[in-house]
């Protein structure tokens, strides 16, 4: 009997950080299993890069990415 390994999705977030007199648009891919897995991700990176907290970063949509075809 084989056990199922859980499939791995890619998410595609986007957004803006918005400092107080700056506003920076954002348009991210992840590869996780989920969407909140996604999005600490996107969370983790942001806040590494921009310094950015976590309230200064508004998501605006969350959608799963379709792979494409080659």
């Amino acid at each position: 009997m084989e056990a199922s390994l859980p499939e791995v999705k890619k998410f595609k977030i986007t957004g803006e950080i918005r400092k107080a007199k700056l506003r920076i648009p954002f348009s991210v891919e992840y590869e996780a299993m989920k969407q909140e897995h996604a999005l600490q991700r996107l969370y983790a990176e942001m806040g590494s890069r921009h310094r950015a907290r976590r309230f200064e970063i508004k998501v605006a949509e969350i959608k799963e990415a379709k792979e494409e075809a080659a």
